[in-house]
């Protein structure tokens, strides 16, 4: 038997206020089991069943997950977390500090009784825990869905008082505590909506209604058709233009060359591509996430064809900045990050493996291959000495971190390049992962980090791989990168009602 399930404790001297609200304790659960509630008989207590073990809270994610909307998935992601931390405060502290018996079920008609009674301690109550954790972690990511989901955690939490197997303070206590808990992830792991940059400096762009002048290229391999086809039904005057990855620029200078407002829907290469033309012409860049990441339509607010159609259509629209690269003959722009080292030859080594062993195989596979390689990947000249590294990374904006959740922009016009730098030597993996975990530390023996708005390398090896926005390509001697302060006009909804669904 567990220690949980010990009640031999000595009971606790007298204390008046402790017996009193006791007392009231008891009187609260013997009122709720003297009303007769209606239709609560049959509901209740199958919903009390249905919660042990966290069941129906998975298969609610699971729900949630069907949907298959990005607020949704993270909701679901994030009311698990927030689960699991209850659960396990519980377990470890919650039930075993406090051994205090269930109650006496004389009170409680047998009807509504659990089949099968719990033999653990009363105070908290697990069930009510989980309800809320689950509910506050998922309203904390997507108020909408919190909204659908509160009304069975409220029930679950009123069953276990119901049945008889929790006093309303216990009820009380594990509810409390699950709504720390969800708390308590989100300090780890932000919500997006903490995240987002600022909707400035606003921009004019036109209203479209009914899509009329928008010409929409959307990128077939990134699997688009959904998105696509739920811009069309929202926007039926808008032209979509669907093609295969390799006719993507032609299709994007055709478009370009009659539309009022140039869309693109894919991953970041596609709408590194689309925001590359739309620059050259003048033109309103609308995105439409359809790739994997979309780390750049996830930054605007945009995650489905619902903010992109209420931001089209209401005229909503900012200036962000843009980082541009040129090497040799080679020019480009990143709406991201551009990097030198050791992530282009993972990407590159990954590349080579993935059609063979499968993606996550090769990525491991390419790790390993990189960082045991007796070379570092990168060579620049850095004030007239030329010094070996093992990544430069360069953000378009700067790049701050909250909890243990990875880095994120907070201003997508801030006029700077986050640049990071990992200083060659010895263990490589350990470089990298001390750089990771620096945080806010702009130097260290490992690393380095600055902003700024134009940086030059020289003495980099023609051929030397270069990654922007998911796409390699080669340098072709020294680099320069720099900024393009509010160069490109992007829609994305502004905050008002139903931003943050």
């Amino acid at each position: 038997m567990s220690p949980d399930v010990d009640l031999t404790a000595p009971t606790p001297g007298p204390h008046p206020v402790r017996n009193g609200f006791l007392r009231l304790d008891q009187r609260v659960f013997e009122a709720v089991a003297a009303r007769t509630w209606p239709g609560a008989d049959p509901l209740l207590p199958r919903l009390s069943r249905s919660a042990n073990h966290g069941v129906l809270w998975f298969g609610a994610a699971a729900a949630l997950a069907a949907s298959r909307t990005p607020r949704a998935r993270r909701a679901a992601a994030r009311g698990l977390a927030s689960l699991g931390l209850a659960s396990l405060t519980i377990n470890t502290l919650g039930k075993r500090s406090v051994r205090r018996a269930r109650p006496v079920l004389d009170p409680v008609p047998l009807v509504r009784q659990l089949k099968r009674q719990p033999i653990t301690t009363s105070f908290p109550s697990g069930h009510a825990a989980s309800a809320a954790a689950f509910a506050t972690g998922v309203a904390l990511e997507s108020p909408a869905w919190g909204a659908a989901v509160a009304p069975v955690a409220a029930a679950v939490a009123l069953s276990r008082v119901y049945t008889g197997v929790h006093f309303p303070s216990d009820v009380a206590a594990g509810a409390a505590l699950g709504v720390g808990a969800a708390f308590a992830v989100r300090g780890m792991v932000p919500t997006r909506a903490q995240h987002m940059p600022p909707a400035r400096p606003r921009a004019e762009v036109p209203a479209l209604p009914r899509g009329e002048g928008l010409v929409m290229v959307a990128n077939v391999a990134s699997g688009t058709s959904d998105r696509v086809r739920a811009l069309c039904d929202a926007l039926p005057d808008a032209e979509v233009v669907e093609c295969d990855p390799k006719d993507v620029r032609a299709e994007l200078e055709r478009a370009a060359d009659h539309a009022r407002v140039l869309g693109v829907c894919g991953g970041d290469g596609t709408v590194n591509a689309a925001a590359e033309v739309a620059l050259r012409h003048g033109l309103p860049l609308a995105v439409l996430p359809g790739g994997t990441l979309n780390h750049f339509a996830y930054d605007l607010g945009v995650e489905d064809a619902r903010d992109l159609c209420r931001a089209l259509e209401g005229g909503e629209g900012v200036r962000v900045d843009v980082g541009r690269f040129a090497s040799g003959g080679r020019r480009g722009i990143f709406l991201n990050t551009f990097s030198l080292g050791v992530y282009p030859e993972l990407v590159n080594e990954r590349e080579r493996w993935s059609p063979r062993i499968g993606g996550w195989p090769a990525g491991v596979l390419a790790a390993v291959r990189v960082l045991r390689a007796d070379r570092h990947p990168l060579e620049a000249e850095v004030r007239g000495r030329r010094r070996p590294l093992w990544m430069l990374f360069a953000g378009n904006g700067t790049y701050h971190r909250r909890g243990i959740a990875s880095g994120r922009r907070l201003d997508l016009a801030d006029g700077q390049l986050d640049v990071r730098v990992v200083h060659g030597g010895r263990r490589p993996a350990l470089r990298l992962l001390s750089a990771a975990l620096a945080g806010p530390l702009t130097r260290s023996p490992a690393h380095a980090a600055v902003q700024v708005s134009r940086l030059r390398l020289s003495g980099v090896a023609p051929g030397t791989l270069m990654a922007y926005d998911g796409e390699l390509t080669e340098t072709e001697g020294d680099l320069t990168l720099e900024k393009l302060p509010e160069a490109l006009t992007v829609y994305r909804p502004l905050p008002g009602d139903g931003f943050l669904r």
